[in-house]
C-alpha cells in the first residue's frame, strides 16, 4: 500500500462571478477527482484554527501532524533553511518580497509577478554589495518576487511586519484584507532594547535597499517596457529559531518552493529534487503552468519508482490565481492536475491510500487567504464509504462528510497515516 498526501495550495474558494457563482473546484471538470471522492470519506479542515486566515507555513506544519502552537517559530527561518542559507539560533531571518512603491504607496506587493529570475538575481547582487549596515547580512532572491533576508548576530523576532498583507497575531502570521497600500514601519512588540534595535535594523535595510533599487538599470529597463519597478524589499514573518520536528524518515516529499523544502527537510523527509523552471519571461501564468506540469511529472515519476511508502506532494501553483482574482486560471490548474496526476493515481486504486486537501482557502474575489475551511477526501479501497460526498468541493465536504470538522494537526492521525 502506497500512502499519498496531496496538498493543493490555496485551493479553497468562494462563489465566483466569473464562474456563474461556482467555486473553481465546483466549475472544474474533474472526473478523476470525482471518482476518488465518490469512493472516499470526506471532511473539512481548519488548518490552524477557525479564527485564523493562516499563512502556508503554519498550515503545512499543522497538516503534517505537528501542533503549530508548539512547533512554529516564524516563517523566515523555514525559508532560509529551505534556501540553503547559513542560519544559526539568534540570527534574524525574514521572508521578503520584491515590491513596487510609488509616491509612498505600495502599488504591488509582487511587482506584477513579472520579475524574471535573471532580474531578481541581479537586483539581489546589488543589494548585497551596496547596502551598508552595522551588522552582517545576506539577502537571497529565491523564486520569482520572493526572497529571504538574514541578519547575522543575536536578535529578537518579536517585531511587526513591514508587509501590510500579513499581521503578526500572537506567534502566527495572519492574512489581512482591505487597504494594503500603506507600507508599515517595523515596530518592536516589547520594550526590550534588543527588540528595538532589531526593528530599527529592519527599517534601515528597507530604506537603504530602496535607495539601491529605485534607479537600478534593471528597473530603468522595466519602466521603458511599461513594467512595474522592483524598487523596494518588503519583509515579514521574522524568526530567530528553527523547530526540532519529530522525524518522518519514511516519507518522500515532492516540493518546489523554499518554504515547503525547509519544512520537509526539518521533518526528515527524503526530498525528491528537481529543477523547477525559471521565470524567463514576464508571462507569469505561462511559467506557472510549466512549473505545475513539471511538478506533476516528477510526482508521477517518484510514485512509479516506489522507493518509499509515503509521499507528500505539494502543488503551489493553485494558490496564485486566488491572489490575482483569476478563477478561470485556478479552474484550469485544477483540471490539469486532475487530467494528468489523478488520472495516473486511478491506475493504482487497489494499492493506494490517498488524502487530498488544501493548506488554506484563497478566495479569488478576496485576493487573499481566508479563514474558510478547506475540503478533504480520504480514499482507501479497504475502508467503507460512510458519507454522501461525490465531488471534492467546498460545499460537498462541508455538508455531507463522514469526518466532519477537523483541525490540521489531527488530519494524518485521523486518516491513519501516522
Amino acid at each position: 500500500m502506497v500512502n499519498v498526501f496531496v496538498i493543493l495550495d490555496g485551493v479553497g474558494d468562494r462563489p465566483c462571478k466569473a464562474l456563474d457563482g461556482a467555486t473553481p473546484l465546483e466549475a472544474a471538470k474533474t472526473k478523476n477527482l470525482d471518482y476518488f471522492a465518490s469512493m472516499s470519506n470526506g471532511g473539512y479542515v481548519y488548518t490552524v484554527s477557525e479564527q485564523i486566515a493562516p499563512e502556508s507555513d503554519e498550515a503545512i506544519i499543522a497538516l503534517l501532524g505537528y501542533d503549530p502552537n508548539k512547533y512554529y517559530y516564524g516563517r523566515g527561518p523555514l525559508e532560509a533553511y529551505g534556501s540553503n542559507m547559513e542560519f544559526k539560533e539568534g540570527y534574524l531571518a525574514l521572508r521578503t518580497n520584491f515590491s513596487t512603491i510609488e509616491n509612498g504607496k505600495l502599488i504591488d506587493r509582487r511587482v506584477g509577478r513579472s520579475l524574471t529570475t535573471k532580474e531578481a538575481l541581479e537586483l539581489a547582487k546589488a543589494i548585497n554589495e551596496n547596502v551598508n549596515l552595522e551588522v552582517p547580512f545576506e539577502f537571497k532572491a529565491t523564486v520569482g518576487h520572493r526572497g529571504v533576508l538574514i541578519f547575522k548576530g543575536d536578535f529578537s523576532d518579536n517585531i511587526t511586519n513591514v508587509d501590510p498583507a500579513y499581521k503578526k497575531i500572537g506567534k502566527f502570521g495572519v492574512a489581512m484584507t482591505g487597504n494594503l497600500e500603506k507600507l508599515q514601519e517595523c515596530r518592536p512588540l516589547d520594550p526590550n532594547k534588543k527588540t528595538k534595535i532589531t526593528a530599527n535594523l529592519v527599517n534601515e535595510f528597507v530604506r537603504e535597499s530602496h535607495e539601491v533599487l529605485k534607479n537600478h538599470k534593471i528597473n530603468e529597463k522595466r519602466k521603458k517596457r511599461y513594467l512595474l519597478s522592483a524598487n523596494i524589499i518588503v519583509p515579514r514573518d521574522a524568526g530567530t529559531f528553527l523547530p526540532d520536528l519529530p522525524k518522518k524518515s519514511d516519507w518522500a516529499a515532492i516540493v518546489s518552493m523554499p518554504l515547503e523544502v525547509g519544512i520537509t527537510k526539518l521533518a526528515g523527509m527524503n526530498i525528491i529534487k528537481f529543477e523547477y523552471p525559471e521565470m524567463k519571461s514576464t508571462d507569469v501564468y505561462d511559467a506557472l503552468f510549466k512549473g505545475l506540469k513539471k511538478t506533476i511529472e516528477e510526482s508521477i515519476k517518484a510514485i512509479k519508482e516506489r522507493k518509499y511508502d509515503k509521499y507528500f506532494i505539494h502543488f503551489k501553483e493553485t494558490d496564485i490565481p486566488g491572489h490575482d482574482n483569476k478563477p478561470k486560471e485556478k479552474k484550469k490548474m485544477i483540471e490539469l492536475i486532475d487530467k494528468k496526476f489523478f488520472k495516473f493515481l486511478r491506475k493504482k486504486v487497489d494499492d493506494l491510500d490517498l488524502v487530498v486537501t488544501g493548506d488554506h482557502s484563497s478566495p479569488c474575489e478576496l485576493k487573499a487567504h481566508s479563514a474558510d475551511p478547506v475540503p478533504l477526501i480520504h480514499y482507501n479501497k479497504k475502508i467503507e464509504k460512510n458519507d454522501d460526498v461525490q465531488r471534492f468541493t467546498e460545499h460537498e465536504c462541508l455538508e455531507n462528510s463522514y469526518y466532519g470538522k477537523m483541525l490540521g494537526k489531527n488530519v494524518l492521525k485521523t486518516v491513519g497515516f501516522i
